[in-house]
């Protein structure tokens, strides 16, 4: 398929089978994380495909850090950049439809692996805000309801097929479905009385 113009080449996109040692790296990253971190970090949750047993997902550990206040998160910042962290922006925002782009509720913080360690992301949220919650709800209603989990890795497996060289074309295609999945999750949380998880690790 001849990519368009508006999405260029660049990274491959690859999708691999569920793996179990994610979990297992995700343990040792936050206990790392702790350790660098101190007290100036809250709560660190594992989010994203690779947090949802049988979810095939790029070989890429999402991390959620919850903090107090974005506005009062230096300290943790710092921490992070003096053990090799890198960050992104000063501000970077999620993208949910409904909201402005620059909503306080989208905004957070972001940060990438130390140079050559493996692939992480680092989403530094705040707590009470949109984004924060929808991170876990969708990560708790994909590992508690299967028909949706494997419709999206459905998608997932289409949407890497169409765009397999554009990271940028494979998020395009799968962008509205987090619309779609945030809409059936809230009336999962409803229908099951669902709030957000004990902070555990």
């Amino acid at each position: 398929m001849t990519l368009p113009a508006f999405f260029p080449e660049s990274r491959p996109v690859v999708l691999e089978p569920y793996r179990p040692a994610w979990a297992d790296e995700y343990q040792r990253l936050a206990a790392r994380l702790r350790a660098v971190a101190g007290t100036a970090l809250g709560r660190i949750d594992h989010i994203g495909s690779t947090a949802v047993p049988g979810l095939s997902a790029k070989d890429v550990i999402d991390v959620q850090l919850t903090v107090t206040q974005l506005a009062e998160a230096g300290n943790l910042v710092a921490a992070l950049r003096r053990a090799g962290f890198q960050q992104g922006l000063a501000w970077q925002y999620d993208i949910f439809h409904p909201l402005p782009p620059d909503s306080p509720e989208l905004r957070k913080l972001y940060l990438r692996e130390p140079a050559g360690e493996r692939r992480l992301h680092l989403h530094v949220r705040e707590a009470g805000r949109f984004n924060a919650r929808y991170a876990l709800l969708c990560r708790d209603y994909l590992r508690a309801h299967a028909p949706a989990r494997q419709e999206y890795e459905l998608l997932k497996q289409r949407a890497a097929h169409l765009f397999p060289a554009s990271i940028e074309g494979y998020l395009f295609v799968k962008e509205p479905v987090f619309h779609l999945l945030y809409q059936a999750a809230e009336l999962w949380a409803q229908a099951t009385g669902w709030q957000l998880p004990a902070a555990h690790e």
